[in-house]
């Protein structure tokens, strides 16, 4: 009901009802903002999924092809929408009705990676976490967010990211940058590794087999 229309015998409880209403927006805007997953590939609408065919059979590719490339230009949604969305899937363990793409039900651990350590601060960082101060408010939602680590040397950046996976146990994400060169690349074997950018030769050869 709205304010206005409030009849004579209740218009006494008027700011009280206002606050009500003030509490129910602001409580709705933290939800929205701290799930903002949930807005991506709607059935219906303006931004409906059908509306980015290129998207959906980048997702569903994944069953067949352990290395996969979006290859597409700026402002799209490559980042976001893609990389980070499908990241963002495989750490929580959380599916879409709609995904046809390559699925884990355990955790995994991960590494998302970008062109230097302020790009990856600034972009992936953002787009999976949210800004520096608002951590949850990015495609990963903030409940299953169980902590982070510092990365050193480079201010407000986060190193590590564990995420709580739908199965009961904890992802383990890890934000590189191709300027830590080919040995911080080697050594380890990874569920699902997000490049961002291109991969330079030396830390294509270490990270090719990884991809799912």
């Amino acid at each position: 009901m709205k304010l206005e229309t409030l009849s004579p015998e209740l218009q006494q409880y008027e700011p009280l009802l206002a606050r009500m209403q003030q509490q129910m927006e602001a409580e709705l805007v933290r939800r929205t903002s701290e799930n903002r997953i949930d807005v991506y590939y709607p059935d219906e609408g303006p931004l409906r999924r059908e509306l980015y065919p290129k998207h959906l059979e980048f997702f569903r590719a994944g069953i067949e092809h352990r290395e996969r490339c979006f290859l597409a230009a700026n402002r799209v949604g490559k980042t976001e929408g893609v990389g980070g969305y499908e990241l963002t899937c495989h750490l929580t363990g959380e599916y879409p009705d709609w995904w046809e793409g390559r699925t884990f039900d355990h955790p995994i651990e991960a590494w998302a990676a970008g062109d230097t350590s302020q790009t990856v601060r600034d972009i992936i960082q953002a787009k999976l976490l949210g800004p520096i101060g608002a951590f949850g408010t990015g495609l990963i939602r903030k409940e299953l967010i169980v902590r982070t680590t510092s990365r050193q040397g480079i201010s407000d950046a986060v190193q590590d990211v564990y995420v709580t996976h739908k199965s009961g146990g904890t992802s383990w994400l890890t934000l590189k940058s191709y300027d830590q060169k080919r040995q911080s690349f080697q050594g380890t074997g990874k569920h699902v590794t997000d490049h961002d950018h291109k991969r330079t030769g030396d830390v294509h050869v270490y990270t090719h087999a990884w991809f799912v």
